[in-house]
């Protein structure tokens, strides 16, 4: 579906030096500086996959997605799109793909919500019989009735991204790219719009590259992650496997009347460390060396403890952790 070898990117910004003397001096001679972008990236992505496309910000994710998008060609590598190359056959990649970003909207602002998605069907040329099928699809999915008959600008946020959502896919692209679809958005809405894409790669088999800061969004949506950190991938795989390799940590948040003596605590032979935060004491171990029963027997005979709350290593801690060290082996 989409392969990508040895791809890198490099861009070149002209030097300007200050004052009017340096803005001449410019004209006649320039100096440029080089920044690699993207760095010898490789990777594949299946057909029917939802991979998380995750790094910090200038790590070149966008970069990575404009160049699959066509938007921008690469300094040297490839990208291809079901065995077609975007940035050299951007027309015929286009009706291949749709993409939603979550800053910007395709969509046109002062006409009705509806007549925007009849320009586009008339753009991609998708029959009546689809677009009545696919209409009713997004209209239950993202609940769009409501809202179908309004000018685009008079949408709240959580409203346009559901628009832009149904807007990107009703062609039904073989491949969807979200960059930050939930960002400003409420509980609720997010809920939706994840719900959405599930359904629309179960119906569709759509492919999905996600970028995204919120690691709910990761941990809800994909089975696997791509991280790119100052241009190069620092991992590729599956989300079990890389919670596996930090351990399987177990945090266990316990309500206490009061906060014990910490050189009091048990230990465990070093097994478990304990924090207190919040007017709770917060116990972290590893289930795979110490037996949980033992813990939770601890916390409620010699603790007393009143309530307690058990957390596994979510995907935030480990991409946090990974980003800190700046590469993982598995």
């Amino acid at each position: 579906m989409i392969e990508i070898k040895n791809l890198t990117k490099e861009f070149r910004k002209p030097v300007r030096e200050q004052g009017v003397k340096g803005m001449f001096k410019t004209l006649f001679s320039r100096k440029y500086v080089s920044k690699i972008a993207v760095n010898n990236v490789n990777f594949t992505i299946n057909e029917g996959e939802i991979v998380g496309y995750i790094g910090s910000n200038g790590a070149g994710k966008s970069t990575t997605i404009k160049m699959m998008c066509g938007i921008l060609s690469p300094t040297s590598g490839t990208v291809k799109i079901e065995g077609i190359e975007p940035y050299k056959n951007r027309m015929n990649v286009a009706g291949k793909i749709g993409v939603v970003f979550g800053q910007k909207t395709q969509l046109w602002w002062d006409i009705p919500l509806v007549e925007s998605f009849s320009v586009l069907k008339q753009i991609y040329k998708v029959s009546d019989e689809d677009y009545k099928d696919r209409m009713d699809f997004l209209c239950k999915t993202l609940g769009l009735e409501e809202f179908l008959t309004q000018p685009v600008r008079t949408l709240s946020l959580g409203q346009r991204m559901r628009a832009d959502l149904a807007a990107s896919w009703l062609h039904n692209p073989k491949v969807l790219f979200l960059d930050e679809p939930t960002i400003g958005l409420d509980v609720w809405v997010k809920e939706k719009i994840r719900k959405a894409i599930k359904e629309m790669n179960a119906k569709y088999k759509t492919t999905v590259i996600l970028t995204t800061h919120d690691m709910q969004d990761i941990e809800n949506l994909c089975s696997r992650i791509i991280m790119i950190e100052k241009g190069g991938i620092i991992y590729d795989g599956k989300i079990e496997d890389i919670k596996h390799y930090f351990g399987n940590i177990r945090t266990i948040a316990v309500a206490l009347k009061e906060q014990p003596d910490n050189d009091s605590l048990n230990k465990f032979d070093n097994k478990a460390s304990y924090e207190w935060k919040d007017e709770k004491l917060y116990i972290k171990f590893d289930a795979d060396k110490l037996d949980i029963k033992d813990v939770v027997n601890y916390i409620f005979d010699e603790l007393n403890g009143q309530d307690m709350q058990i957390h596994e290593i979510n995907i935030e801690d480990v991409v946090k952790s990974i980003m800190s060290n700046g590469e993982v082996h598995i």
